[in-house]
């Protein structure tokens, strides 16, 4: 099939659909924009201190993931995580982990049942997001899925956000002062209109329990038992975790048990990947990768390098 101009749904179109599913008592909102006849259906999980928001970028359709992947032809269902959205008032029940993953893959399947999914579904999380990706990915139905797209996280953070994660509180104590700077750094990456306060919405208590220990124990954890092709992305600016090629390269070999590992550290980028001059292009290549995964799916296999480094040469050399 090859892509026309007037295949392509225009950027000006129909805004994604705010949506609500109910599964074991609890609300989940998100946004939903929907593809005729989808090659493959992507849930997007945001990080902290936002919503499904996060990926219809305010003010920028350009720059939108949920509009991107619809023009091409993908079924993009963004969903707002346990405490935030609908489901906020039921944080206090949204405590365990498993008690987290069965709602979003209950709300997932609600919210797809009477829709085409393709050739499957395809998770992708950013930041604090990732916590809850990679229980999905990694628990029995885990398996089912395409593949999975980790952005904004790691396992050991830069110096100075370092100082400022264990540094001086905010008034009320929940958010670190210095945070906002380093999660916008630097300002010349992002269109002037956006900010912390463009997408910001107030984190629930549950997220300081749910990644108190995720970098050091369940990270590792947890990515090793993900069984299905796993994209990981680092911007070049990112200034809360480590994106140097050492530390990514260290991160592809948590996932010893998927088929394939991309590490991908994304140019002119910081830490909100899909906010930035340079979303479109990322999200291009996060839905490049799910079309490999498409591809892997109706053939069975992947031809390409269990490992794959898209960083450049010298990143390269480092995981030979």
């Amino acid at each position: 099939m090859t892509l026309i101009e007037s295949d392509l749904r225009p950027l000006d179109g129909p805004a994604p659909l705010p949506v609500v599913a109910e599964f074991d008592g609890i609300p989940v909102s998100g946004l939903l924009a929907e593809a005729p006849a989808p090659r493959a259906v992507l849930v997007a999980l945001h990080g902290g201190a936002t919503d499904s928001t996060y990926f219809d970028c305010p003010g920028h359709p350009e720059l939108s993931l949920l509009r991107l992947g619809q023009r091409l032809g993908y079924t993009v269902l963004a969903l707002d995580r346990p405490g935030y959205g609908s489901s906020a008032p039921f944080t206090e029940e949204l405590t365990p982990a498993q008690r987290r993953v069965d709602l979003m893959y209950g709300v997932v399947d609600s919210l797809l049942a009477n829709r085409e999914r393709g050739a499957g579904v395809f998770l992708m999380a950013h930041s604090a997001g990732c916590e809850l990706a990679l229980r999905m990915a990694s628990a029995d139905r885990g398996a089912e899925l395409l593949g999975l797209e980790l952005a904004g996280t790691g396992r050991n953070h830069h110096p100075k956000a370092q100082e400022v994660l264990w540094g001086p509180r905010s008034e009320g104590g929940r958010r670190p002062i210095g945070l906002g700077g380093l999660l916008w750094k630097p300002r010349r990456l992002y269109p002037p209109s956006l900010g912390g306060g463009a997408i910001y919405v107030p984190g629930p208590k549950l997220e300081a329990q749910t990644i108190a220990d995720w970098a050091e124990h369940h990270f590792p954890t947890l990515a090793a038992r993900v069984r299905i092709p796993v994209r990981y992305t680092a911007g070049e600016y990112e200034a809360i975790w480590r994106n140097d090629p050492e530390e990514v390269a260290r991160i592809g070999a948590l996932f010893e048990a998927a088929p394939r590992v991309v590490l991908n550290l994304q140019p002119n980028t910081g830490h909100n990947a899909s906010l930035g001059y340079t979303a479109a292009a990322y999200h291009l290549k996060v839905l490049s990768f799910v079309e490999e995964c498409v591809v892997a799916a109706t053939t069975g296999e992947f031809t390409g390098p269990t490992t794959q480094f898209d960083g450049g040469a010298s990143a390269a050399r480092e995981v030979r």
